[in-house]
C-alpha cells in the first residue's frame, strides 16, 4: 500500500514532452497564419490582376524550402520523433502521385504552346510552366515521403514554411481555376483574337505590337494548346490534395501522438467547404460581372445559393451536435464576471444584428412579391438559414466561453487525481494489496485505501472527456473554416443582394443599397469575430 500511494502521487506526464516549447506552440502557428493571410491576399492580387506568372517566386521559395527542410530533417536524428499514422493514408499520396504526372504533362503542353510564339512573349511566360513542373515533382516527393512526420526542430521555420507552401499551392489553384474560365468565356467568341483580349495578352506579357505574330496558326501550336487547357482540371485537383497534406503537417507540428484517438473530420470537411467556395466565389464574379446575359447572371445566383444553403445547413447541424456534446460535458460552468467575456459576447450578438436584418428585410420581400421563381425560393432558404446558423453558432460558442479550461477539470478532487498516477499500475495487482476487513492497518490508511471499480472509473472518465473534448475541437475547426470563407464571399465583392431584383423591385433602387451598405458590414465583421472566438476557445 506504500508503494501504491507514493504512486498515486507521482505526475502523470509524457516525460518526452517539452513544456518550453508548448509555451510557444499556439504562438507559432499564430505568426504563421497571419503569414498565410497576408500571402493569401498577394496570391488574389496577383491572380485577379493576371500576372499568374509572378507566382514563380513563391514556387522558388518553397523549392528552396522543402530542400532545407528534407536536409535538416535527416541530419538531425531527433527532429522527427513519431509519425501520425492517420495522415496522408495510401489513398491520398496515390491519388496525388496520379494528379501529379498529369499536372507535368500540361506544363510540357504549356511549354510547348508558349514556344510555339517564343518572339511575341516575354521570358517568364516560358519560365513559369517550368518552375511549376519542378515544383510538381518536388512537393510531390516531399508529400510522399514526409507527410506523416511530426517535426521536433525548427518548429517556427517549419510552420511558416508550411503555410508559404500551403498557400503557394492555393494559389496556383486559384490561378488554374481562373485561367480555365476565362479560356471557357473566350472559347464561345467566334473569333479568334478580339481587341479585347489581345489588350489582356499585352498585360499578361506579350511584347510584339502585331497581332498576327502571336495568333497560334500552326496545327502543333492548336494541339498544345487545347491540350493543356483539358489538363486543367487535374492541375487543379492536385493543388487541393496537396493543399490538404500540407494543412495536415502543419497541424502535426511539434505534436506528440496519442495513437487512440485522432480525427481529421472537420479540418477535410472545411477545407472542401473552404476550397469549394473559393471556386464558387471566381465563378460567380466572372459571370455576373463579365456577362451581359441574363441566363449567365441567373446560374450564377442558383449556384452561389446552393453553395450556401449546404455550406448554412451543415454549420447548423454541427452547432446543434456541439450544444448536445456540452450537455454531457463535466466541466464545471465559469459564472464570475469577466470583461473580456461580456465584451466579446456583446459583440458577437450585437454583429449578428446585420444580418439578422438584411434576412428578414429578405424574407419579407420574398413573401410579398409575385411571382416567385426558383431563384426566389433558393433566396427564401438562404436567408432563413442564415438567421438559424448565426442563433446556433452564437449558441455554441458563448457556451464555450462560459466552460472552464480543460488543465482545471482534474484540480477539484485530489482523490481522483491520486488515481490518475496509477495508470500505470496493473489493476490486479491493485486489488491483491487493497486492505481486507479484518486488516490491522492504521485507520487513515484503510479509509485512503483503492477499490478497484473506483480506479477503473476513474481511468475511463478522462478518455471519454478527451473524446468529447475531440469533437468539440473538430466541430470548432469546420466551422472555423467555415466562416473564413463566408467572411471572404462578400468581402470580395459576391453580394447577390445587388444582382437579385426580388429585393431591388421591392424597396426600391435607393432604399435597399442603403440598407445592405450599413447592415453588411457588420456581418462581415460577425464572422471575423466568429473566426477569433473559436481559436480563442477551441484551437
Amino acid at each position: 500500500s506504500s508503494q501504491i500511494a507514493s504512486f498515486g502521487h507521482q505526475p502523470h506526464q509524457c516525460p518526452s514532452t517539452p513544456a518550453s516549447k508548448e509555451v510557444w506552440k499556439k504562438g507559432g502557428r499564430m505568426f504563421s497564419i497571419l503569414l498565410a493571410v497576408h500571402l493569401a491576399l498577394l496570391a488574389c492580387t496577383l491572380v485577379s490582376s493576371g500576372a499568374f506568372e509572378k507566382l514563380t517566386v513563391m514556387m522558388l521559395i518553397v523549392i528552396v524550402w522543402i530542400i532545407f527542410y528534407l536536409v535538416s530533417t535527416s541530419r538531425c536524428p531527433d527532429a522527427i520523433l513519431c509519425k501520425d499514422s492517420h495522415a496522408g493514408p495510401i489513398w491520398l499520396r496515390g491519388g496525388l502521385i496520379l494528379f501529379g504526372i498529369f499536372s507535368l504533362v500540361m506544363d510540357v503542353f504549356k511549354i510547348g504552346y508558349y514556344s510555339s510564339f517564343y518572339s511575341c512573349l516575354s521570358a517568364i511566360k516560358i519560365i513559369y510552366p517550368i518552375v511549376q513542373a519542378i515544383f510538381v515533382v518536388v512537393q510531390t516527393y516531399f508529400l510522399w515521403v514526409s507527410a506523416k512526420d511530426c517535426v521536433h526542430v525548427h518548429l517556427n521555420v517549419t510552420r511558416c514554411g508550411l503555410m508559404l507552401t500551403l498557400t503557394t499551392n492555393l494559389a496556383v489553384w486559384m490561378s488554374a481555376v481562373t485561367d480555365e474560365s476565362v479560356h471557357k468565356a473566350h472559347s464561345k467568341l467566334k473569333k479568334n483574337v478580339t481587341e479585347e483580349i489581345f489588350r489582356w495578352l499585352l498585360k499578361a506579357g506579350m511584347r510584339s505590337s502585331s497581332p498576327e505574330e502571336c495568333n497560334c496558326n500552326s496545327h502543333i501550336c492548336q494541339v498544345f494548346k487545347n491540350g493543356y487547357f483539358w489538363l486543367y482540371p487535374f492541375n487543379i485537383e492536385y493543388s487541393l490534395f496537396a493543399s490538404a497534406m500540407v494543412y495536415v503537417m502543419w497541424k502535426n507540428v511539434g505534436r506528440f501522438i496519442d495513437h487512440h484517438s485522432t480525427f481529421f473530420v472537420g479540418i477535410v470537411l472545411g477545407l472542401v467547404i473552404l476550397v469549394s467556395g473559393l471556386g464558387v466565389l471566381i465563378l460567380y464574379e466572372v459571370q455576373v460581372n463579365s456577362s451581359t446575359e441574363s441566363s449567365k447572371k441567373s446560374q450564377a445566383l442558383t449556384m452561389y445559393y446552393i453553395f450556401n444553403i449546404v455550406c448554412l445547413g451543415l454549420m447548423s447541424l454541427v452547432c446543434i451536435g456541439g450544444s448536445v456534446i456540452y450537455r454531457f460535458d463535466k466541466r464545471d460552468m465559469d459564472r464570475h464576471k469577466n470583461p473580456t467575456r461580456t465584451l466579446d459576447v456583446a459583440l458577437l450578438m450585437g454583429a449578428a444584428l446585420g444580418q439578422y436584418a438584411i434576412s428578414y428585410y429578405s424574407i419579407v420581400a420574398i413573401v410579398a412579391s409575385t411571382p416567385r421563381d426558383a431563384i426566389s425560393a433558393l433566396n427564401l432558404t438562404y436567408a432563413l438559414l442564415m438567421i438559424a446558423q448565426h442563433t446556433f453558432q452564437n449558441i455554441f460558442i458563448i457556451e464555450g466561453l462560459h466552460r472552464q479550461p480543460p488543465k482545471e477539470d482534474h484540480k477539484h478532487d485530489s482523490h481522483q487525481k491520486d488515481l490518475y498516477g496509477l495508470t500505470f499500475v496493473n489493476i490486479n495487482a491493485v486489488s491483491l494489496r487493497m486492505p481486507d476487513s479484518g486488516s490491522t492497518l492504521a485507520p487513515s490508511t484503510a479509509a485512503e485505501a483503492v477499490h478497484p471499480s473506483d480506479l477503473v472509473r476513474s481511468l475511463t472518465a478522462p478518455k471519454m472527456m478527451n473524446w468529447r473534448r475531440k469533437f468539440l475541437r473538430e466541430i470548432s475547426m469546420f466551422l472555423l473554416l467555415s466562416n473564413i470563407i463566408l467572411w471572404i464571399m462578400p468581402a470580395f465583392g459576391a453580394r447577390p443582394q445587388f444582382d437579385n431584383d426580388t429585393e431591388l423591385n421591392f424597396y426600391g433602387n435607393s432604399m435597399w443599397p442603403a440598407i445592405v451598405d450599413i447592415c453588411l458590414p457588420f456581418g462581415i465583421f460577425y464572422r471575423m469575430h466568429a473566426v477569433a472566438s473559436l481559436l480563442e476557445v477551441y484551437i
